[in-house]
C-alpha cells in the first residue's frame, strides 16, 4: 500500500508541476506483456508504447522498455482517466500517459511481429530530452 501511495504522490507532483528534466510522452495505447518461453517460462515483462495510425487503422509500436520493477507498471490516474508509467529511463525520469491500456501474455514478442508493419528504424520513439530540448 505504502509503494501506491508513494506512486501517486510521485505522479501528483510531477502532473501539476513537472520539472524541466522530465521527458514527457503522451500515446494512444500502452500495453503491458509478459513474455514466456515453449515451456511456459517466465522470460520478462515490457512495457510496449503504440501511437494510432489512421492511414492504416491500426496502433503501431512508437518504443518499447523491459519492465524492471513493479513500480514501472502503467497506473490509472482517475481524474485524466489516463494511465500513466513514470521511471527512470537511464539517466531520465520519463512520464508516458496513455488514453487506452491493455495486458497480455504470450510466447511470441508481439514488438518484433510488429516490425513488419513499421520498421524498428520507422519509428518515432520516445522523447530524448537532449535532442528535444529547446
Amino acid at each position: 500500500m505504502a509503494t501506491l501511495d508513494c506512486i501517486s504522490m510521485l505522479l501528483t507532483i510531477i502532473s501539476t508541476n513537472p520539472p524541466a528534466d522530465v521527458a514527457w510522452d503522451r500515446v494512444d495505447l500502452v500495453e503491458v506483456n509478459h513474455f514466456y518461453d515453449d515451456q511456459a517460462r517466465h522470460v520478462f515483462d515490457q512495457v510496449i508504447f503504440y501511437d494510432w495510425c489512421s492511414e492504416q487503422c491500426r496502433y503501431n509500436v512508437r518504443a518499447w522498455r523491459l519492465l524492471k520493477k513493479p513500480g514501472q507498471k502503467p497506473q490509472r490516474d482517475w481524474k485524466t482517466d489516463n494511465y500513466v508509467a513514470v521511471w527512470h529511463d537511464g539517466k531520465v525520469l520519463r512520464k508516458v500517459e496513455a488514453r487506452h491500456f491493455r495486458e497480455s501474455w504470450s510466447q511470441r514478442d508481439p514488438e518484433l511481429l510488429e516490425r513488419a508493419y513499421l520498421p524498428k528504424a520507422q519509428r518515432r520513439e520516445l522523447t530524448d530530452p537532449k535532442v528535444d530540448a529547446p
